[in-house]
């Protein structure tokens, strides 16, 4: 994952909006009620392919392979969340859109520190 301040920005900036756009879809399409893991298979499929597409399109100004990993989990994992969530009790398209943010942000800080694990260095400030 590139590090430059651009990209990091980039990175924030299409895991929000994709994990809210996706929270506000899981909101919509989703009705209190609904079996809990039908709405969670259902909203990971749907987020999932949403967010390829709008993977693309971010990855246009913040390089593609760097975009489509982190942009499918927040989309996968916002759908589930949010979908799950509002199968059990009723949200509205506002705390869908805030709980589908967080949700792809700490995605995003999940991938970060697997990326850094995988390639072997240690995050700023760790101990050895």
């Amino acid at each position: 994952m590139e590090h430059r301040l651009y990209f990091v920005l980039g990175d924030l900036l299409t895991n929000i909006v994709i994990g809210s756009l996706i929270g506000i879809l899981a909101v919509t399409v989703v009705s209190t009620g609904w079996n809990m893991w039908l709405a969670m298979l259902l909203m990971m499929i749907i987020g999932m392919a949403l967010s390829l597409l709008a993977a693309v399109a971010f990855g246009i100004f913040f390089g593609a392979m760097e975009v489509m990993v982190p942009a499918m989990q927040s989309g996968m994992m916002s759908g589930m969340v949010v979908g799950m969530w509002q199968a059990m009790s009723p949200l509205s398209a506002g705390q869908g859109a805030i709980i589908g943010g967080i949700v792809g942000l700490v995605m995003l800080n999940i991938i970060w520190v697997a990326n850094t694990a995988l390639r072997g260095l240690r995050p700023a400030g760790g101990v050895s």
